[in-house]
């Protein structure tokens, strides 16, 4: 079990408290000292990467000999393992690198990971074919106690005015009343046909500044997102709540990043919920179109194609550059859905 914090102080102290003490003592500890996870976790790291312990998936690889600091067997192992990851469950830039493939591809699917965060660019050296995987889910859903250990949060969405075809958005984030705030530009029709996003982090009083620009043709969203670990997989769990628009009640969407192929990460999605079916790429489930007020039918403002939302990137398979900011490109396209509107759930050649 391996863990990297980027880019700021020792992680160490959050990750060895809930290893050691019970969850009730920690918030007790937080509540004592006025400390918050926003502050301690989101807004303090850049990026976390979880190394799943070699007694997850490589038990024959797993020993004890020659470490000096590894004496537990490959059950506490395990154990542990499982403590410190859910530790940073709900880090909105949270990466879980398992033991899919053997150790050397596993250095290079987190330096790859590394590389990405920082804008560092490693041409195919390092390529590990992750992509975001979205998919649709039937409520209602089950009770908490049936979910592994999670963390949910309130997430709010604005589109702001913005010169077409780029957009701006706003992102509030957080819990029990603490809340990190994201400012992302996009910007289409870039050399050699990219996209760039830049996300900057920003404070409170900024976040109510540039709301004022808010675009009156979008509705804002509103969800819980529930992040948790399943299978040593990491997903998110967007919960579109009211108001919204119509075709976003009872909306449900689980998302994960792998490098797996679409029949195989279908083996690794919670069996717990009820899932329809995969609906990556479909515009009819993008958050910017959701968001739209006009009817999709008449509006000018639907995208059909080469669309990858704000809300899509994570640095996973995208080129970043960072001057204090985050930038992401892609050149990815997409498809359109196969009657070219409709409702959410079209498929697109028979396929969602």
């Amino acid at each position: 079990m391996h863990q990297l914090g980027l880019y700021k102080k020792a992680h160490v102290p959050i990750v060895v408290s809930i290893l050691v003490i019970s969850k009730e003592r920690w918030e007790n500890i937080m509540s004592d000292n006025s400390w918050n996870n926003i502050e301690l976790r989101d807004n303090r790291y850049n990026q976390i990467i979880h190394m799943v312990s070699a007694a997850k998936g490589a038990e024959n690889y797993y020993t004890t000999e020659d470490h000096s600091c590894r004496s537990e067997g490959v059950e506490m192992a395990r154990e542990l393992d499982s403590k410190a990851a859910d530790a940073w469950v709900g880090h909105p830039y949270f990466d879980v690198i398992d033991n899919s493939t053997d150790f050397e591809g596993k250095i290079r699917r987190m330096i790859g990971s590394v590389c990405h965060k920082i804008g560092l660019d490693t041409g195919d050296r390092l390529l590990t074919n992750s992509r975001k995987h979205k998919f649709l889910v039937s409520g209602p859903l089950p009770e908490d106690s049936v979910f592994p250990p999670f963390q949910d949060f309130e997430v709010v969405h604005n589109y702001l005015q913005s010169n077409s075809p780029n957009q701006v958005r706003l992102r509030k984030r957080g819990q029990k009343g603490y809340y990190s705030y994201i400012h992302t530009v996009r910007r289409q029709n870039q050399p050699g046909d990219q996209v760039i996003e830049v996300k900057t982090q920003i404070n409170h009083r900024d976040y109510i500044n540039l709301l004022t620009q808010k675009d009156n043709s979008h509705f804002t969203i509103y969800k819980k997102r529930r992040c948790f670990i399943f299978e040593n997989q990491y997903f998110q769990l967007d919960i579109y709540e009211q108001p919204s628009h119509p075709r976003c009640r009872g909306l449900i969407l689980l998302e994960t990043y792998s490098a797996l192929e679409a029949e195989e990460i279908q083996h690794k999605l919670p069996t717990f919920l009820k899932i329809e079916r995969e609906v990556t790429g479909n515009p009819d489930y993008s958050m910017y179109n959701l968001s739209l007020r006009e009817d999709w039918k008449t509006s000018k403002k639907y995208i059909y194609t080469n669309f990858i939302g704000p809300e899509d990137s994570s640095g996973h398979g995208l080129k970043i550059k960072m001057n204090g900011h985050t930038t992401e490109r892609s050149n990815f396209k997409l498809a359109p859905t196969q009657n070219g509107h409709g409702t959410p759930g079209t498929p697109v050649n028979g396929k969602a």
